[in-house]
């Protein structure tokens, strides 16, 4: 196979409880198949177990009846015929087609069948002989856990993803039924938090007739779901952890309500219109606070926010740094400002585009920026100009000292400015800076350290991209002044990104 292992994930385990009869194990798969058909939600696979029993036992301890489990595998011991006979019957019903291997001849089998999903149980979590030869074969592993020390954990985990096995890891409990108490399904999101990115399941042993237990395991995150499953007749009764199809079919029902309800967990869910409307009635609306002509930018001072808002029109959630409104129509002194009368631009993504390319620089300078740090974009004539007139600063220290990394975009001009207070030295780390102080104009490359002292106006510019080191004097806002008088009358010149490294 080596697909990826599907969502919505069930597993069938028959285990023993074919009871070594070829047409009981048929008869299984095939009422099971009738009620995986009425869950089309779920992907279904059907799982065996396998073990060469002829070398799985010792040859001293072969026929002891008065060992319990050698007595049970002796008992229900089926032919390789007989297998390939029953996963015939899995693909039949449209089951992926799965079984445990517990020594390495088994997977031998696993591969000559072609089956699909190779399973570990719990007891052979860490048998290393064994892992090592199923990480050969080209089929994807889930792994039970039951009883494994978290250091067992970790190190198959490592094992798993440095062979880059398409892999999941299965909390359970290896006690037969597992008491509530015991459950312990909070590991779900132990796992979940410890090994991003790898599938998480749940082995499930519990009372068969619970549907509560799965609906817990889906809300804590488990994609896959594994369940022991029998059909009991007068000669081959149930054991007390196996559950029949009337039970299952209850189970997957009470799995399909908490999917429904959980929703989605990898994004946000899709628009909800009665949401969306509802709450937008509740919403100020924006108005004018003024009579304002057509072909006008609107401002802070232009417009305010009240309620109720009319239908259709701009909204509070609607004013941000991001957004530029202008008008397309008059609108007269409290009139509603909405699309039929204004116009809306959105610059978020030529943030977001902006970030990019800065990360992209930095990358190609090799230079390691400390985690955490926010992105301070200057935009002094709005982001529609950043990439003409602008410069990204990321702040390290700002103490008594003040240590920044200034990012200049190729061709990007930082506008000339002056401080009153600080006292600046640019170390150029990469790239080219023409960089202008007090008229005169000079370049520089990397290696290069310039001092700017208080009250000298300087500007640059980098035509390849440029990144550099300033070491200064504790910054204050209120300590920059730009000869443009434009610029310091912007108050919105400026965004602050957080996440922008991932």
């Amino acid at each position: 196979m080596n697909e990826p292992i599907p969502k919505n994930f069930v597993i069938f385990e028959m285990a023993n409880n074919h009871m070594g009869d070829l047409d009981h194990g048929v008869k299984i798969i095939q009422e099971f198949g009738s009620v995986s058909r009425e869950f089309p939600g779920f992907n279904f696979a059907f799982k065996l177990q396998y073990r060469n029993l002829d070398t799985f036992i010792h040859p001293a301890m072969q026929g002891r009846s008065d060992i319990k489990f050698i007595k049970r595998f002796e008992e229900t011991r089926l032919t390789r015929s007989d297998f390939d006979r029953l996963v015939s019957e899995m693909r039949e019903n449209g089951f992926l087609a799965m079984s445990t291997a517990f020594d390495e001849d088994s997977v031998s089998v696993i591969e000559e069948q072609g089956l699909d999903i190779i399973k570990v149980a719990s007891c052979s979590f860490n048998d290393w002989p064994l892992l090592e030869r199923l990480a050969d074969t080209n089929l994807p592993v889930i792994a039970s856990t039951a009883g494994a020390t978290l250091n067992d954990i970790d190190r198959v985990v490592s094992f798993l993803q440095h062979r880059k096995k398409n892999f999941a890891i299965m909390h359970c409990v290896g006690e037969y039924p597992t008491p509530d108490a015991h459950l312990h399904l909070s590991q779900i999101d132990f796992f979940r938090g410890r090994y991003p990115g790898v599938k998480i399941g749940f082995s499930t042993h519990e009372d068969p007739a619970s549907t509560e237990i799965v609906k817990l395991a889906i809300a804590k995150g488990a994609e896959i779901l594994e369940k022991h499953v029998g059909v009991p007749t007068t000669e081959n009764p149930l054991n007390a952890y196996s559950a029949d199809p009337t039970q299952v079919r209850a189970w997957l029902r009470a799995a399909e309500k908490a999917q429904e309800i959980c929703g989605c967990s990898d994004r946000r869910p899709p628009e909800n219109r009665s949401e969306a409307e509802s709450l937008r009635s509740l919403r100020r609306g924006m108005f004018a606070a003024r009579d304002l002509p057509a072909g006008e930018s609107l401002t802070r001072e232009d417009i305010y926010f009240a309620f109720p808002p009319e239908d259709g029109q701009f909204a509070s959630s609607d004013w941000s740094k991001y957004s530029v409104f202008s008008t397309s129509q008059k609108i007269s002194k409290d009139g509603a400002i909405a699309p039929s009368n204004a116009t809306r631009r959105d610059n978020r993504a030529l943030v977001w585009e902006a970030a990019q390319r800065v990360k992209t620089l930095i990358e190609e300078s090799r230079i390691v920026i400390p985690g955490g740090v926010d992105l301070e974009l200057s935009h002094h004539y709005g982001m529609d100009r950043f990439l003409e007139i602008g410069l990204t600063m990321i702040t390290v220290v700002n103490r008594d000292y003040c240590k920044k990394i200034l990012v200049s975009l190729p061709g990007q001009l930082h506008p000339e400015q002056y401080h009153k207070k600080k006292e600046e030295t640019f170390h150029i780390l990469y790239g080219e800076v023409e960089l202008s102080l007090d008229g005169v104009t000079e370049i520089f490359g990397p290696g290069d350290v310039i001092n700017i002292e208080p009250e000298v106006c300087h500007s640059f510019i980098s035509h390849t991209g440029a990144v550099i080191e300033e070491i200064s004097s504790t910054h204050f806002k209120e300590d920059s002044f730009y000869t443009d008088d434009s610029i310091n009358k912007n108050t919105n010149r400026k965004t602050l990104l957080t996440y922008w490294m991932s």
